[in-house]
């Protein structure tokens, strides 16, 4: 009796399912897996860094038009916490969102993607 048990076990497990493969699995490739920290992210431009640790950016964004379809670009103006006065004006940075640091300030520097010239 165990004999068939085991046998039913075993061949159940080596028999493939009836679900097909997904690309990734078929090819063989594992797609490497990043933790989410659940946090919005810009890129932008540096337009003024006047403030003590403070710098502000510019984000632009293309946006249809739901008339024209034409694309449009949008701008808004972050205030970011830079903690070493690190980024200049005309440098391309990456900005996380963080708990608020003053009325207007809820954003911390990530990376300095590209130095201006």
């Amino acid at each position: 009796m165990t004999e068939e048990v085991t046998s039913v076990l075993s061949s159940s497990e080596a028999s493939p399912s009836n679900e097909p493969l997904s690309s990734n699995e078929a090819s063989g490739v594992e797609k490497p897996v990043q933790a989410k920290s659940g946090k919005k992210e810009f890129v932008g431009v540096v337009k003024s860094d006047k403030m003590d640790k403070t710098i502000v950016i510019s984000v632009e964004t293309k946006a249809l038009h739901p008339l024209y379809k034409k694309y449009v670009v949008r701008s808004k103006r972050l205030k970011a916490h830079d903690e070493k006065n690190e980024a200049k004006v005309g440098d391309r940075v990456r900005v996380v969102e963080c708990r608020p640091i003053s009325k207007e300030k809820c954003w911390r520097l990530d990376a300095i993607l590209e130095r201006a010239k």
